[in-house]
């Protein structure tokens, strides 16, 4: 048991040696790559932060966003995979799962402006049938009361009585 510990020692010193001088030789070799992953991941966090805004516009509206959200979540997956992956280093996944959520929301702000205009529109045209629809129906029982008045004015006229 104790010719084990020396050895094991040794193991993990000689490990422990390969994973410092194997990091420092591709120390210089990974920081193209590194700052091309911290560029691709600020740009998708942007992304990421206005499609959000633009979500939060369209359903202040009442647009339906529920496509939007799947769609959102899922470039939010893969930018906090893209983080991950930076910090542990792997610059290269980093960088094509930032590019991924990137390419996610291609178009999502306009397609959610499109949603809060549809919802704007909705809601006008919803306000002007109410709105005609009461001044017509108002009409509407003006206009039978007083043809019925007219009626019953006429026949009481006539007859000395509304009922016969």
């Amino acid at each position: 048991m104790s010719a084990l510990k020396p050895s094991f020692v040794l193991v993990v010193l000689l490990v422990s040696a390969h994973l410092f001088f194997v990091s420092v030789s591709c120390a210089k070799a990974n920081e193209s790559d590194q700052s091309e992953a911290v560029s691709a991941l600020a740009t998708a966090e942007v992304a990421v932060v206005s499609a959000y805004e633009a979500v939060l516009k369209a359903d202040e509206v009442g647009a339906n966003v529920s496509g939007l959200l799947v769609r959102l979540n899922e470039a939010g997956e893969l930018l906090t995979r893209a983080h991950l992956a930076y910090s542990l280093g792997d610059y290269d996944s980093a960088l094509d799962l930032a590019v991924l959520c990137e390419e996610r929301l291609g178009g999502f702000v306009a397609e959610a402006d499109a949603l809060r205009g549809a919802a704007i529109q909705d809601h006008y045209f919803d306000f002007l049938v109410n709105v005609v629809g009461s001044i017509l129906g108002t009409i509407a029982v003006i206009f039978g009361g007083f043809v019925a008045w007219s009626y019953l004015n006429r026949k009481y006229a006539k007859t000395g009585s509304v009922v016969q």
